[in-house]
């Protein structure tokens, strides 16, 4: 597939998107190389990753198929089968149910450092050569690949260079690319809670005026505790505010803003909070660099898609580069990375603008808006047909 001295794919970027596309392209018999600024300390089940995932039955699917995702479930994996989601104006319940959709669950919440050591290091078996620590410095491209020089001097040539470095990209700067960027003027107080009453595998969220409060199920704590993981989303002086709050006043307001759904919550773990945006590339391909993931696409955290829009980037282009083996023509075509781009680019596009709108009509406390938007989830939880075509949009199936 490759010429002597010259490498398939160049990935940079060592995180769940990143490692995830050096495994489903290794998997296809491509000679590919990852590099890391840093490579990722090992996980502990004695500490809890403040960062968690909604993860989606279609990317646990990749990951299965990368040989991945049975280390993860071995180690702390929490489904969930039910999904409850209503405002605080009032209105009606949107809700989601394994039983229903008929499903063993809806998906699973699963740590983001669980993720990254178990894909990091099933790398070396499956013949990607890792450089970490190690910095792309500069890239060069021509008619037929890439020549990526490293911070130690070396150069790699590959056919394609795939940017999964993060949302502060240094590959896409290097490469030209653009953004569009939206500032929500929010932070994300993440954390983990213990609940007086247990989750019954179910992940909820509501709709507050200054933005949607979500608690994920999690595996019980070390003494049996029921945990959650909250993304408690406020505008940013709110966020700053709760942050300085001592334990038990943020326990407090943390309950009534749940509607002390499942009783007191107690905060079990430090605090931290991060800023919300919208960021997307104008386009994914240029030449023969690819964006994938947060280089390409931010968005919203409320629907918990951010890191299952990126893996869908991994798993379109592998099934493009699947497709072109199988005829017998070249993956690298401009038309094919072109294809793949435009596709990926419009449904995340759309996905991200569709996030946007949600927050705006549920983040504001304006009359009109809030006797609207109640029934409005209280409609979608009572047609069933809509209900399933919205969980499968999610959940990629």
């Amino acid at each position: 597939m490759s010429r002597r001295g010259r490498l398939d794919a160049v990935i940079v970027g060592g995180g769940v998107v990143g490692c995830a596309a050096a495994l489903a392209l290794a998997r296809q018999g491509l000679e590919v190389a990852l590099l890391e600024a840093q490579a990722p300390a090992a996980w502990s089940a004695d500490k809890r990753d403040l960062r968690v995932y909604a993860f989606a039955p279609d990317n646990a699917a990749l990951l299965d198929s990368v040989g991945a995702w049975r280390g993860v479930r071995e180690a702390r994996l929490q489904p969930y089968r039910r999904m409850r989601v209503w405002d605080a104006a009032g209105g009606g319940e949107l809700t989601f149910d394994a039983d229903t959709l008929a499903r063993a669950e809806l998906g699973w919440i699963v740590e983001h450092g669980l993720l990254v050591d178990r894909l990091w290091n099933a790398l070396p078996g499956a013949g990607v050569r890792v450089h970490a620590p190690a910095r792309a410095e500069d890239i060069e491209q021509h008619d037929d690949g890439v020549r990526v020089r490293l911070d130690d001097g070396r150069t790699l040539d590959a056919r394609v260079l795939l940017a999964a470095d993060g949302a502060e990209s240094a590959v896409r700067a290097m490469a030209g690319f653009e953004t569009q960027r939206h500032d929500y003027a929010q932070k994300g107080v993440v954390a983990y809670v213990a609940s007086e009453r247990p989750h019954d595998d179910t992940a909820w969220q509501r709709f507050l005026p200054t933005g949607p409060l979500a608690l994920l199920p999690c595996t019980r704590g070390e003494s049996g505790e029921h945990m959650g993981s909250i993304v408690w989303t406020l505008p940013d002086a709110e966020a700053e505010r709760v942050l300085a709050l001592d334990a038990q006043a943020f326990g407090i307001e943390l309950t009534n803003a749940f509607e002390d759904t499942l009783g007191a919550l107690t905060l079990y773990s430090n605090r931290a909070a991060f800023p919300l945006r919208r960021q997307l590339a104008n386009e994914y391909a240029k030449g023969r660099v690819l964006l994938l993931g947060d280089a390409a696409h931010v968005v919203h955290p409320l629907a918990g898609q951010g890191v299952n829009l990126g893996l869908r980037d991994v798993s379109a282009l592998a099934k493009s580069i699947e497709e072109a083996n199988a005829r017998r023509i070249d993956w690298t075509a401009p038309h094919r990375l072109a294809r793949w781009a435009r596709t990926r680019r419009s449904e995340n596009a759309t996905n991200a603008h569709a996030f946007s709108a949600i927050n705006a009509l549920f983040s504001n406390d304006d009359m009109a808006t809030t006797l609207l938007r109640g029934p409005l989830l209280g409609l979608a939880g009572k047609v069933p047909p809509l209900a399933h075509a919205l969980w499968k949009h999610a959940a990629g199936v």
